[in-house]
């Protein structure tokens, strides 16, 4: 066991590896061979002997080597979750349209509603994504008074900052949207929170009562209806979120796609319970609580969403079906609205392994140690599908050698 605070990701598997078993007794809802796989990946994530292994060695001088175990890409694994994140970067920052300014609007439930939403979450957790799209819709709608076209990219976020089930939806959004002919891009310079609040309980309400038809959860709209009569919890980030930040999709990554806990995080483990802080949004300081591995645990697999389900949708002028041709028309109508923001929005590459590896560490990963040269592939060797390239095979076998001769004239 270990009792000091740790930054290592393996006390994350660590407490999986040692009460995963009794977790599962002890739950049964989890006792399915889908969970059971994201564990197992999760522990194996970063053995080469489990995972599998790319080997590379300097063809040059023969001694360079360096070993590059494969990824589990297992929703639990905290190890995958920051490449999740560069990559989510990478490919939002792409789709976001330039000249348009963007918001950072969060929809919460009630905290009435949470254990209806965690018992159902196969079925409600697609409605409520969609609910998101359809509202900031009609809200654009009403404050210009005439029916606009937005668009968002929305990502569903189970977790609170404390790892508790709070589901609540991320967006991602144009402040504005096209006008019912599609040829002129309404800007919306102030957006009405009281209005937003009232639109967002209407449109949730109204999607749980459709979803689930059952007298209990009718009894908890109308519950609802009373007991906030001024609408719900919303937030929107005010001001253009690009004016502050070099990149709207690096901005929101920290919010959005990261997973229900980092490794900075977990301060103690002693075999029984687990201790960790985080930013409370209630007194604005760092909280640190301590509870028994099991209900660690619990707070960790809840979030991990049904086999297929994706956390992220893009809706309207966003949709990534019609997002060329309405590229197009929404450069078309920018152009005839004064004061557009001017380079608000930076695309971000995709990094590779071998550019995290050199930001994080300061090395090249694929230059020999010894002779400086780049190293090649060596071998590629999958536990599944067993050895997938050898090079010294084809070096043995004279590949390159009858090749060159071929080539002659």
């Amino acid at each position: 066991m270990i009792a000091a605070p740790s930054r290592d990701w393996s006390v994350f598997k660590q407490i999986f590896a040692e009460h995963w078993d009794a977790f599962q007794h002890a739950h049964p809802r989890y006792q399915t061979a889908y969970y059971d796989g994201l564990v197992t990946k999760m522990l194996g994530c970063g053995n080469p002997a489990k995972m599998g292994y790319s080997e590379y060695r300097c063809l040059h001088c023969g001694q360079g080597k360096h070993l590059v175990a494969m990824s589990c890409k297992s929703s639990l694994c905290l190890r995958c979750a920051k490449v999740s994140v560069d990559n989510w970067v990478s490919q939002v920052s792409q789709v976001l349209h330039a000249g348009v300014i963007y918001r950072h609007i969060i929809l919460t439930v009630p905290a009435l509603f949470r254990t209806t939403f965690y018992h159902n979450a196969a079925v409600v957790l697609r409605a409520f994504r969609r609910c998101g799209a359809q509202c900031l819709d009609d809200f654009y709608s009403t404050v210009r008074g005439k029916r606009l076209r937005g668009g968002s990219i929305t990502v569903l976020h189970t977790h609170g900052r404390n790892g508790q089930y709070h589901p609540h939806l991320h967006l991602l959004a144009t402040s504005g949207g096209l006008d019912g002919s599609g040829e002129r891009w309404e800007h919306l310079q102030y957006l009405p929170y009281a209005l937003l609040r009232r639109k967002w309980q209407w449109h949730l309400l109204t999607m749980l009562r459709q979803t689930l038809k059952t007298d209990a959860v009718h009894r908890l709209v109308e519950t609802c209806f009373q007991k906030y009569p001024d609408g719900l919890v919303t937030n929107v980030q005010k001001g253009q979120v690009p004016s502050q930040y070099q990149s709207v999709a690096r901005y929101v990554a920290q919010y959005v796609v990261s997973p229900p806990i980092s490794v900075r995080r977990i301060d103690r483990y002693d075999g029984k319970r687990v201790t960790y802080h985080y930013r409370s949004h209630r007194t604005g300081r760092m909280e640190h609580e301590t509870v028994p591995v099991d209900t660690f645990i619990g707070r960790m697999v809840q979030h991990t969403v049904p086999k297929g389900f994706k956390r992220i949708r893009y809706y309207g002028v966003q949709a990534t079906k019609t997002f060329a041709k309405v590229k197009e028309v929404i450069h078309a109508a920018l152009a005839k609205v004064e004061g557009v923001v001017k380079g608000a929005v930076k695309i971000i590459a995709r990094m590779t392994y071998r550019q995290r590896y050199e930001q994080s560490t300061g090395r090249d990963p694929l230059q020999c140690p010894h002779c400086q040269h780049p190293m090649d592939v060596w071998r590629i060797w999958h536990p599944t599908y067993g050895m997938i390239y050898d090079e010294g095979e084809v070096i043995k076998r004279g590949t390159y050698s009858s090749t060159a001769q071929g080539a002659g004239p």
